[in-house]
């Protein structure tokens, strides 16, 4: 998930609607949105973790856990140091792979971040600057807690910089973006770059503006969506890619997280009764 190919993306905007001048008023359709599918996870026969009280005890804080978290309350957090591999093994197959996966770039290693199948319940591994392994551990909540930290993290506001020579349109929209970043409490704001004449110059201005953050987000649902988190805090990058990977919507939104990647109240609230299911047949 590299955020190399941002400039790339941008610039094949300008074949998309909105990249020429048009005589009539055009109605288009409204932003793509996340789609949520649950698979059933793969579970183990209960016979086989029938003894292995620690790893039952695991699950079952899980399920407290998801009962408890609150819309508008941070991550919460569930130790994995103290269980076996065989019983991180089991979670792993339990667990399985949902969605929305995540990098996160920090000083001397990253994150990698992997939704479950269960929206809302996240695997969380560090790894050190050389590759090995430094932490392991499950949250559960809208979007991991690092996440959020790490976007928070950049500039308070893009430095301006004289337009070169091609620049358009980048200009009077960093003027924008910096007027929305200092509305700390207002609604998400989303630019939609691929309705506007955006020329290759512009693309690579203000990218250079915004610079890159520490954070991106992929989800896949009916294509995939790239959620990259630029060097001004609350300004991100999201672009919608169809089934052949081809852009179909460029945008910029400025605020604290995008939407499509946080799992809502109500995903939760399904994870608990799936979980309560789950928990039942292995007996936890």
């Amino acid at each position: 998930m590299s955020t190399s190919t941002i400039p790339l993306t941008l610039i094949s905007s300008l074949l998309g609607p909105g990249s020429q001048e048009e005589e009539e008023t055009l109605e288009y359709l409204s932003l793509p949105k996340d789609m949520r599918t649950y698979t059933p996870p793969v579970l183990p026969e209960p016979e086989d973790i029938r003894d292995r009280q620690q790893l039952k005890a695991w699950f079952a804080a899980l399920l407290v856990t998801t009962e408890a978290w609150q819309v508008g309350q941070p991550a919460i957090r569930l130790a994995m140091q103290d269980l076996s591999p065989a019983d991180r093994e089991v979670i792993d197959q339990v667990l399985g792979e949902g969605e929305v996966s995540a990098q996160i770039a920090r000083d001397g290693g990253r994150v990698s971040v992997q939704e479950s199948v269960f929206a809302g319940v996240w695997r969380l591994r560090g790894f050190n600057a050389s590759g090995l392994p430094t932490e392991d551990y499950v949250e559960v909540g809208a979007v991991p807690a690092m996440a959020r930290e790490a976007a928070a993290q950049g500039l308070a506001a893009p430095q301006p910089a004289a337009a070169g020579p091609g620049v358009i349109n980048a200009v009077a929209l960093l003027a924008e973006i910096t007027e929305q970043v200092g509305l700390q409490h207002a609604e998400p704001h989303v630019i939609n770059l691929s309705l506007l004449p955006f020329s290759p110059e512009d693309a690579s201005w203000l990218d250079a503006r915004l610079g890159r953050g520490q954070v991106t987000f992929l989800s896949r649902g009916y294509g995939n969506c790239r959620v990259t988190a630029t060097g001004i805090a609350r300004v991100w990058w999201v672009q919608y890619f169809n089934s052949q990977d081809a852009l179909i919507l460029n945008t910029l939104e400025i605020s604290d997280m995008p939407e499509v990647a946080q799992a809502a109240g109500e995903d939760l609230q399904d994870t608990s009764e799936r979980l309560r299911e789950v928990l039942e047949w292995i007996d936890c």
